[in-house]
Formats: C-alpha cells, structure tokens, sequence
C-alpha cells in the first residue's frame, strides 16, 4: 500500500509543478522502504526459494517456494544478460545466504551460507525425454545436413520404441481384460493378507496382555529365534553345572563338627550321622577327573583348609 502514496490525486497547496512530480516534492522515492539502499546499487525485493536448501547457520531446512526480502544487486553481465545476486537472512536464525543467477546453465548458484538439497538426477536413468543441449539446438539451427541426419535418427529410435510399447499395451490388455476375475483375484489376496495380520495381532496382543507390557512389537526374525534357543540352552547348562571343590570342602566341615559333637553326644547318635554323609571315595566317582592339575588344587585345598577360622566367623 506504501507505493500508492506517490499515485494518489492529493496534490498539497504549496506544490509546485516546476519541481517535478510528487516524490520529488517531498522527497521520497515511489517504491518508498525497498528503495532506502538504492544509492548503493541494492533493491529489496521479494525472492522466492527457487529450490530445497540447508540453512549453515542453524542446519535447519527451507522448503521450496519460501519467501524472503532479499538484496538485489547487479554483480555483472553473461554477455547481453546481466547477472543479479540476492541476499537474505534465515528466518529461523541470524545467518545470511546470498544466491545468484547462472543464465548459461539457466539454475541459481548458491554462494554463501547454505548448501542445496541434491534432488537432481539423469533423466536417461528414469528414460524420460532428455533435451538437446545447446551445443546440439546451435548445430541444428546452423547446419541443415546434421539436422537431416538428426532426424533420421529420432525416426530410427521412435520405430525402435514402438515395438516396446506395444508389448506394454498388450500385455496390459491381457492382465485386465477380464475385469472382474482380476478384482476377485485382488480381493481374496488382500483378505488372506488381512486374516494374517488380524492373528498376528491377536498373538501379540495377548503376549503383551500376559507380561503386562504396553509396547509395540516387531515381527519375529529367524536369527532372533536362534539367539533365543542359544541363551536357554546356556542357561541350562549353568544350573547342571557341579563344582566339586565345594562339595569336598562341605563334606569335611560336617565331619569337623561331627568330631566337636562327639564328646558332648552320645558315640551312636555320632555313627548315625556318619552314615547318612558321603565318603570322599564316593564323590571322586562320581566327578570324573578332567586333568592332573585339577586334583592337584583339590588336594592343596583340603590340606590347607582351616575349619577354625570359618566355625569362629
């Protein structure tokens, strides 16, 4: 609305034609506050994002199509083309990024403070229609023998395509012609798929509703199942696992406190409780010998053992 001011038909009384007309009356300027730098070759105008950047400032993302007052300034010519660099802030922190126009690759450069989302891509990967490029549209339009030659080419590939597409069509045709039996063939598909997923969750809801859990579950993996069945059977493996030392230290602590209780009990009562205990003979066949080394530090360990130190604490 600010540039209205100058077009109105309000003319003060103490105006004078001879001046020139109402801006250079009062002084201002008809595009009024985008033209405060003007004196140093700079125009604000409003630039719209011409593709995906990062922001280097605060690494935030600015869309396509966003909007900012940017500083236009004339930087220099592409032949009779002149070349123009924007500057702007990021309206989400303190940093300026300054993008230029590139009329001989018709795209914008950015020249500092943000980096572009790479989206590009060969259209010859994707087999869309490629443009010629200018080297090729020069020698089209100057040569009438390469454009000839050109011609005959594009022929070649578009006979060359037809045989392709054709087969798409039929086989296209053929899939749907029969329009009902293939919605059938669809529907019974998806609803198998659907009956699946229904027990699947029914399973997982209740496994959750067991362990009073509330989280999401993943679907089973193979590898996970064998990784189960590893740690189980490791499990098992430590309860069936026998330490022989220990049993050997508890059997001769219980034949010292025998040999205390013998002079306060009766000697029957002592033979009774002998009885009922396991002989060393015994717990030797039973546990096979591994190594030498093993009953070396069986035998260090009864010869050393002081039965003193363990009934006193």
């Amino acid at each position: 609305m600010g540039e209205r001011k100058g077009t109105n038909l309000y003319y003060p009384p103490d105006y004078d034609p001879r001046v020139g007309g109402l801006n250079k009356f009062l002084g201002t300027h008809a595009l009024r506050e985008r033209a405060r730098k003007l004196h140093m070759g700079i125009l604000i105008i409003r630039f719209e994002m011409p593709y995906n950047i990062w922001c280097e400032g605060c690494g935030n993302h600015i869309g396509m199509g966003v909007r900012y007052n940017a500083e236009k300034k004339k930087i220099g010519m592409y032949y009779s083309t002149p070349l123009y660099q924007f500057r702007m802030k990021c309206h989400l922190c303190d940093n300026h990024f300054e993008i230029k126009t590139d009329p001989a690759n018709l795209d914008y450069v950015i020249v500092s403070g943000a980096r572009r989302q790479e989206n590009r891509w060969d259209p010859k990967e994707n087999e869309q229609v490629v443009p010629e490029t200018k080297e090729v549209s020069c020698r089209l339009y100057d040569d009438a023998m390469y454009k000839l030659e050109h011609g005959i080419e594009d022929k070649k590939v578009a006979k060359s395509r037809d045989s392709s597409l054709e087969c798409a069509i039929a086989l296209n045709d053929a899939t749907w012609k029969d329009d009902y039996t293939s919605n059938c063939a669809l529907r019974s598909a998806f609803r198998t798929r659907k009956k699946e997923l229904q027990k699947r969750q029914g399973i997982d809801q209740m496994l959750l509703k067991k362990s009073g859990l509330n989280i999401d579950l993943v679907n089973e993996h193979e590898d996970d199942v064998k990784l189960a069945k590893l740690l189980m059977y490791k499990k098992e493996v430590k309860k069936n696992e026998h330490n022989p030392l220990k049993r050997l230290v508890s059997v001769v602590r219980s034949k010292d406190k025998l040999k205390k209780l013998s002079h306060s009990i009766p000697s029957s009562s002592v033979k009774k409780q002998k009885d009922q205990l396991p002989k060393l003979s015994e717990l030797t066949q039973q546990e096979p010998s591994t190594s030498k080394t093993v009953g070396c530090t069986l035998n260090t360990s009864l010869v050393t053992y002081d039965s003193s130190d363990t009934d006193d604490s």
